[in-house]
């Protein structure tokens, strides 16, 4: 199949009038259209894009994914992201290795890219929708006890860099090609300098569930986004952070991802939900901590995200390359995040003011 768009955006320029020639369920070759040239389809004015990726998502459609992944996947899929990491959130060791060793299949199916932890081992000062009763030091004992329950299956881990044991658990992770990420931390500067030579490489949603940036005294904030290594999220959904802010850092530093850090709510409307074990309650699509003004993850989509990113006047090139190709090298995540002969025929298509119109997953448009 022959499909020919106004602009195409291959994970790392924007073309114009250019070709995705597909077959079966992998990427052939991307050309330019030329004059005359035989298209099985023509999408017009439109732009055509790897299909996104969304490291950080617990989950959509009324359901988290450690309850259904499927329903997750499948709401966010429908809303242009064919990649997913399935983020867990605080539990009891016991619970939470069950749910890890549930989504490690889902995973060996192909149906997730990956496994988030965010949780246990997080600063009770910056919990964000995590019981604080359940929170624990990450004993490296312990931590790789949880990696061995994914069978290989989790990508990522959020911790903060000041519970004893951080830093060695920090190397553990990065030693088994898991991806240590500061967050929900109360640490220092100098702490988190530390941990980025202990081997982070991530910051888990930048500026949320951390101290802020003060003029004497940085944080971690400053330490992550000065660090060339480190690839940090942003949750652009015009609630958790200041838009404008968000396109500074996205003009500012070129390893930025955005992610929806989604809850069950993703997708459906306001009402009642929960997030781990505590309720949460969404009015005009904003998810809090039922009886409090703490936000408790996001119902956002992550071509929301893209399309809030480029009102914020963050190029389109850049707004897309921090869903796309961005997370692919942020995980490791192979196959996905460009268009590229032998990756997967993973395409979203975005009408002019950015919204969706239509979904390829592995070769075939979504009904």
């Amino acid at each position: 199949m022959r499909i020919r768009a106004a602009r195409v955006f291959t994970g790392e320029q924007m073309l114009a009038d250019a070709v995705v020639v597909v077959a079966g369920e992998h990427i052939v070759s991307v050309d330019a259209a030329g004059d005359g040239g035989v298209v099985d389809l023509d999408l017009g004015q439109v732009t055509l894009a790897p299909g996104l990726v969304d490291t950080h998502n617990h989950g959509g459609g009324g359901v988290a994914f450690t309850e259904d992944p499927l329903v997750a996947a499948r709401l966010h899929r429908s809303h242009g992201t064919t990649t997913m990491i399935a983020s867990t959130v605080t539990q009891s060791l016991a619970d939470l290795r069950a749910q890890i060793e549930m989504l490690a299949g889902f995973v060996e199916s192909g149906e997730l890219a990956g496994i988030h932890l965010e949780g246990p081992w997080l600063a009770p000062e910056y919990k964000g929708a995590h019981p604080v009763e359940r929170l624990r030091d990450p004993l490296p004992g312990e931590v790789a006890g949880i990696l061995d329950a994914g069978r290989g299956a989790v990508r990522m881990v959020t911790i903060a860099a000041e519970r004893p044991g951080a830093m060695e658990s920090i190397g553990l992770m990065a030693s088994r090609g898991v991806m240590p990420a500061l967050g929900h931390t109360n640490c220092d500067y100098e702490q988190a300098i530390k941990a980025i030579g202990a081997g982070v490489r991530g910051a888990t949603h930048l500026f949320n569930a951390m101290p802020g940036l003060h003029h004497r005294r940085p944080g971690p904030v400053l330490a992550l986004l000065n660090d060339d290594r480190v690839w940090c999220e942003l949750i652009v959904d015009g609630v958790h952070l200041r838009p404008e802010l968000a396109g500074w850092v996205m003009g500012a530093k070129q390893r930025v991802v955005l992610v929806t850090d989604a809850m069950a709510a993703a997708g459906c409307d306001d009402g009642s939900y929960v997030l781990g074990d505590l309720p949460v309650e969404v009015v005009d699509g904003i998810a809090h901590i039922a009886g409090t003004n703490t936000i408790a993850g996001s119902t956002l989509t992550l071509s929301r995200a893209v399309q809030v990113a480029i009102g914020a006047k963050v190029s389109p090139e850049v707004a897309l390359r921090a869903a796309t190709a961005n997370p692919a090298d942020y995980l490791g995540l192979e196959g996905v995040g460009r268009l590229l002969p032998g990756h997967w025929a993973d395409l979203v298509v975005f009408d002019a003011d950015w919204s969706v119109n239509r979904v390829m997953y592995r070769g075939s448009f979504l009904p």
